[in-house]
């Protein structure tokens, strides 16, 4: 099977899966696990450069890249372009795409519309999970299509077994459940949706504003302040672990009210934003954030505190 993937978690499935070898396309977004990198990138961002990185090299600010990303949304042109060609050269048996947001990877409109100009037409394959049981249900679809069911039904046991033991932990020692709040884009204030409020609670704590499936919403800042959680959750859809750190960073000096509050930098890209089975490593470190006592210590990898 000759597959293409044009979402990152979709590629981290297939990796998950054991079917590295009939990955034959990705993302230019596409990181884990480093041993697809030798893969062709067949997309690309339709952000200018100048707008992505500011001229010294430094990360534009999240207001700069939602600006930007606003102004393209409203002129009506794509924020990814697809390599037409090359995709076309690679002929796919399998194309493996998502509807959950425009935002974050390719149109699946724009996909289909290639698909239907192919010959023979490849398989799609969308992904839509807006839960951890949607995102194993796309998992069993993603093995259904490359026929390796059996190693789907271990992979997702395995996830169900650590949720699990997450559970069973929390409620053996009656853990208190911390007042948590998980910012997903700071500039404007965007709150986690989806599963993250779900992996806040599976991981023992309270999404105090979150709205578990519900897309992600802009509050303002205010208002998260009037919540008044005891631990943030800092998880810029996007953003690796030093990224969010210095996003983090920024947000204690100029939000006063964090004063006083654990502010904690998360590895959004592997542990939140993804709908892939590293949702589940999320949970588990949230756990670790949430109630310290009950697990082992947060791995340097996947969050480090900041306030």
């Amino acid at each position: 099977m000759r597959v293409i993937s044009l979402l990152p978690a979709a590629s981290e499935i297939v990796a998950y899966l054991g079917a590295t070898d009939q990955l034959i396309g990705i993302t230019h977004e596409c990181d884990f696990p480093p041993v697809i990198g030798s893969r062709p990138r067949v997309t690309r961002s339709a952000i200018p450069v100048s707008v992505a990185h500011a001229p010294d090299g430094a990360s534009a600010s999240a207001g700069e890249i939602d600006a930007a990303v606003r102004e393209a949304y409203v002129a009506g042109e794509p924020l990814f372009k697809l390599d037409k060609r090359t995709i076309r050269a690679l002929h796919p048996d399998v194309i493996l795409t998502q509807a959950l947001c425009d935002v974050c990877a390719v149109s699946e409109t724009d996909v289909r519309a290639l698909a239907a100009g192919m010959t023979p037409q490849p398989r799609i394959v969308t992904l839509g999970g807006t839960s951890i049981d949607g995102i194993m249900a796309d998992i069993r679809a993603v093995a259904e299509a490359l026929d390796v069911v059996s190693e789907a039904e271990e992979l997702i046991a395995g996830e169900h077994a650590r949720l699990r033991t997450v559970h069973d932990t929390l409620k053996a020692h009656g853990a208190p459940r911390p007042r948590v709040l998980v910012v997903e884009w700071s500039d404007p204030v965007y709150l986690a949706g989806h599963w993250g409020p779900e992996q806040v609670r599976r991981a023992g704590g309270r999404d105090v504003l979150g709205v578990a499936g519900q897309h992600s919403v802009t509050v303002p800042i205010d208002a998260c302040e009037r919540a008044e959680p005891e631990i943030v959750i800092v998880a810029p859809c996007g953003y690796g672990l030093e990224a969010a750190r210095v996003e983090a960073e920024r947000m204690v000096r100029e939000w006063g009210w964090l004063a006083g509050r654990q502010v904690w930098a998360m590895d959004a890209n592997g542990l939140v934003s993804r709908p892939g089975p590293r949702v589940v490593d999320g949970v588990e470190a949230m756990a670790r954030v949430f109630n310290p006592g009950l697990f082992s210590g947060v791995d340097p990898r996947h969050a480090v505190r900041v306030g």
